[in-house]
């Protein structure tokens, strides 16, 4: 039977002095090293998750290095194909969708010498007007809004919004040398994980569980795995229900982009609590421009999808792949977007997930010396006056 390993004993002043200390330190680190603390913890993150694969080739008495060039050319060609693919589709339905709501509000029908958002608009003012609500008086308003568009205007909004994103995707190439820096450092975080190991398993040996950063690797999947099922799940959801709106006559034409409204809330839902609500802005947008009364059954589509998440699918997937507090995930999303924008965002709960798995390895090896024991008794010396004794009364004499 092994012992229990060596503990970690934190002495009462380093508790005083010391922890608030290292605390100020780190802020002032992570305030002045943010894009090298988010280089070396994304690099960190990728080697973690990979290293299990070259394990698992270096069974096979393929040569570590090896290994690792294999690994590292499969997952770079998995993600660069993936983006290819959202990209193409994203772009190309982005695209359809803009036309068809141009068309909605400016091409005029012959017979009637009105748009379809003209006459959807009426309709909806005579649906008020014999339910007694007359005094809204949705015509004139979303009508004058409408004739100030020309036409094409909302055409050329999105393109040039998908200007803006080719732009945007160009300017990844600024930022090629941190791509090479992570891919660098990630390389050598996986040719030395085994030197690390051994290292951290001869101070730490394991306690009847794995190693310290099997256990991270564990964290690290558990998350991706929790957070693959849910997006896809969700993202499933909002497509196949766009879908039958748009069959069911509900909302005019959404079947034909349904799957961009599906990768898009399966995309967003990385995001924690926020994600969710985001994914919703797309359709009812679309919805809006195509049928405003569709409005209420998109909403309603999304509400049922919020419930089945919040009730069905996080509690039963992601439960057990995070297991952090919800105030430490919002905490960890703003630090991250502080320091890093989106990217610190998606970034910040791999991080947390591996750093929990880090605190469960050491908490059990960490002492902290209690301030209620061992303390010093010190004397005090005290000056006792002695008691005063009254003198004795005289005795009266009697008569």
């Amino acid at each position: 039977m092994a012992g229990p390993g060596p503990t970690i004993q934190i002495p009462r002043w380093i508790q005083l002095v010391g922890l608030p200390v290292l605390l100020v330190l780190a802020f002032l680190l992570a305030s002045t090293l943010g894009h090298v603390l988010f280089l070396f913890l994304t690099a960190s993150v990728i080697a973690f998750m990979l290293n299990p694969l070259v394990r698992d080739l270096t069974r096979l008495r393929v040569p570590r290095a090896l290994s690792v060039m294999v690994v590292y050319a499969i997952f770079v060609a998995a993600v660069v194909a993936l983006l290819i693919a959202i990209g193409v589709v994203a772009f190309d339905q982005a695209r359809s969708a803009a036309e068809r709501m141009d068309d909605y509000v400016t091409d005029v029908d012959p017979a009637t010498g009105q748009t379809t958002a003209e006459m959807d608009i009426d309709g909806l003012q005579l649906w008020f007007d014999d339910h007694g609500l007359e005094r809204i008086q949705v015509r004139e308003q979303i009508t004058g809004w409408i004739d100030s568009l020309g036409t094409g205007e909302i055409s050329g909004y999105v393109q040039d919004g998908i200007e803006f994103a080719q732009g945007a995707a160009l300017s990844v190439v600024l930022l090629l040398f941190s791509a090479i820096l992570i891919v660098v450092i990630s390389i050598y975080m996986l040719l030395d994980m085994p030197r690390l190991e051994r290292s951290i398993d001869a101070r730490f040996p394991p306690q009847g569980g794995s190693p310290l950063t099997q256990q991270i690797e564990t964290a690290l999947w558990g998350y991706v795995k929790g957070q693959a099922i849910l997006s896809t799940v969700i993202g499933t959801s909002a497509g196949v229900g766009m879908w039958v709106l748009g069959r069911t006559g509900l909302v005019e034409g959404a079947e034909e982009y349904a799957l961009l409204f599906g990768l898009w809330t399966a995309f967003i839902e990385v995001i924690p609590y926020i994600g969710p609500w985001l994914s919703a802005v797309p359709p009812v947008i679309y919805a809006l421009f195509v049928d405003p009364i569709g409005v209420v059954w998109v909403g309603l589509l999304f509400l049922f999808i919020y419930q089945v998440e919040g009730h069905i699918v996080v509690p039963n997937v992601m439960a057990s792949a995070l297991r952090l507090h919800p105030l430490l995930v919002i905490f960890g999303l703003l630090a991250g977007g502080e320091l890093y924008g989106i990217a610190g965002v998606l970034m910040a709960l791999p991080t947390m997930a591996g750093l929990r798995a880090v605190w469960g390895f050491f908490r059990p090896r960490v002492r902290l010396e209690r301030w209620d024991r061992g303390s010093l008794d010190i004397p005090i010396e005290v000056e006792l006056e002695p008691p005063q004794v009254e003198p004795p009364r005289a005795a009266s004499r009697s008569g």
